[in-house]
């Protein structure tokens, strides 16, 4: 294999950190701004570096409303979907890679047509479904449906399984294993990276989720982090900038540090998963 030549290894590593930076400008213009004092976030030309780093914003903003109850709300909702996302997808995921049965081909492209279904379209029906059954105001309608799973994940993990050798199923069943033994104790350890895949998007979906809260949440108890976020927006246009950017710096953590832990399962996982 032909050694790559500086000139071209030059170029490649400098289109990289071009577009590295440019990405990653405005995480520092976020993360820098929180630091800032109101003269120097309205000023012009720009301040990029603040010439006093006020630590005090973090925690006035985080203080100004409850945040915490917020934390809470948006942690509870993110277990809870997840934990649904990663059973209900893989049992269906499961079935359609592993059982034959009339129709299966057929099921799988009505599913995978769902995905084409904007989720505006369903709005409105699913508020007045989840209306009748009493749900409004509560994290049930943030959480219940994703225990019936996606059909995003399914596909993905569909094509995971379909690239496992059915020899270790077809062994454990001559020791006398059953389909669901099988799938908890072989199946799912041989799909983690996939499942972690799973677990970090759908995190990253409803960590940073707006839309949903927004419709189906009413008391200020039960708003996510997001809703309390765009709260700093008062009346008459008044945007607390500097507490947006500090509470916007707080926010961005939890999904960073999950995205840095499992890099390594995120890639195994796209890779198997034959996504380019």
């Amino acid at each position: 294999m032909n050694k790559m030549s500086w000139p071209k290894k030059i170029f490649i590593y400098s289109f990289l950190v071009f577009f590295s930076t440019l990405f990653l400008f405005p995480y520092f213009w976020t993360i820098t701004s929180a630091f800032k004092s109101a003269s120097e976030l309205n000023a012009y030309p720009p301040v990029w570096i603040p010439t006093k780093w006020h630590f005090e914003n973090f925690y006035n903003a985080w203080t100004s409303q409850p945040f915490t109850r917020y934390l809470i709300n948006s942690v509870i909702i993110v277990i809870g979907t997840t934990m649904g996302q990663v059973v209900s997808c893989s049992l269906v995921a499961y079935g359609f890679a592993r059982f034959k049965f009339k129709g299966r081909d057929t099921l799988f492209i009505i599913l995978l047509a769902t995905m084409m279904i904007p989720w505006d379209v369903t709005m409105i029906p699913l508020y007045m479904q989840f209306n009748f059954l009493g749900w409004i105001n509560t994290l049930k309608p943030l959480i219940i449906p994703s225990w019936f799973g996606s059909p995003f994940y399914i596909f993905m993990l569909r094509q995971f399984l379909m690239g496992i050798p059915k020899d270790i199923e077809e062994a454990a069943m001559i020791d006398g294993a059953n389909p669901f033994q099988i799938y908890l104790r072989i199946i799912m350890p041989l799909i983690k990276p996939a499942l972690v895949l799973i677990g970090v998007f759908n995190t990253l979906a409803v960590w940073n989720d707006y839309l949903g809260p927004l419709i189906f949440l009413n008391d200020n108890a039960k708003y996510t982090l997001t809703l309390g976020l765009a709260q700093f927006k008062g009346i008459g246009g008044d945007i607390k900038m500097a507490a947006i950017m500090a509470v916007t710096t707080i926010i961005c953590i939890p999904p960073t540090i999950a995205f840095f832990f499992a890099q390594k399962q995120i890639v195994d996982g796209i890779t198997q998963t034959g996504i380019k």
